[in-house]
């Protein structure tokens, strides 16, 4: 792990089943990301993390891995019910990638280099140009659609040599696009990764997103379902009952764990 990932891991004070999570408010982790891809060296990885995606890493060992070394931020409701029953109170705020990428480049004053990697390439595409749009001071690239050979991306890789981006954002789906930009973005080719899960279906319009009045109270996710029902039942019909069996499961065995009497989680 790089000095600077170091220094993003150790910044989050708060845990989630034992994975650090950042807790700061929305000025404070602007002004945080903001200085740290102003640093000269290292690279700092961001992932926005939900119920959903804390009850993947009980059964991907790899993927927990990588979020213990990158920058997490809480995103959803089930992410305060968790830190209320381990730690007393919500996350200051709501980081979800969906709202905080683009508050992120509208207070980057200073003009980057955007990359960006996932999704289909009409959807890609007009992300990228309503980025531009939205913070037409940056430089937004379409890199590539997320349809290559993940395992061997010599032609992407190759690209990143070649651009020397600031930022890379990565929109390929968790745990993919983590692992993916662990293995394959290197420190050279950005000082900030970004993995951003559906955010380019979002930015396009391609997938609407829900009214103001419906994410004020925190039923985006009730929203999304109705959409997706097929696609989407197991992780809130199936997954948001389980997600609080486990809360609960590890706030009664803290003492437990900590002492080393109990065993590891299974899904």
């Amino acid at each position: 792990m790089n000095l600077i990932a170091n220094f993003a891991v150790l910044s989050s004070r708060r845990t989630i089943f034992d994975l650090p999570v950042c807790d700061l408010g929305w000025d404070d982790a602007l002004v945080f990301i903001n200085e740290l891809i102003s640093m000269p060296v290292g690279q700092t990885s961001i992932s926005f993390v939900n119920a959903h995606n804390i009850l993947m890493t009980l059964r991907d060992s790899e993927y927990r891995g990588i979020l213990a070394q990158n920058l997490v931020l809480p995103d959803g409701i089930g992410l305060n019910i968790a830190s209320q029953i381990e730690h007393g109170s919500p996350f200051p705020a709501n980081l979800n990638g969906t709202d905080f990428v683009p508050a992120l480049l509208t207070f980057m004053e200073q003009p980057r280099r955007i990359g960006l990697i996932g999704g289909r390439r009409e959807v890609v595409e007009a992300a990228a140009a309503n980025f531009h749009r939205h913070a037409p001071w940056h430089e937004f690239v379409v890199v590539s659609d997320g349809f290559f050979d993940k395992d061997n991306p010599v032609a992407i890789t190759s690209e990143l040599d070649r651009q020397k981006f600031d930022i890379i954002i990565v929109g390929m789906g968790t745990p993919l696009q983590e692992k993916w930009a662990a293995r394959h973005i290197r420190a050279d080719h950005a000082r900030l990764v970004l993995t951003v899960g559906a955010l380019f279906d979002f930015v396009s319009g391609s997938i609407p997103r829900a009214p103001k009045a419906v994410r004020m109270m925190r039923m985006e996710w009730a929203y999304r379902l109705m959409q997706e029902p097929t696609r989407l039942w197991r992780r809130y019909v199936l997954g948001i009952p389980l997600f609080l069996y486990f809360v609960l499961q590890y706030r009664f065995t803290r003492r437990g764990r900590i002492l080393g009497q109990s065993p590891t989680y299974r899904r």
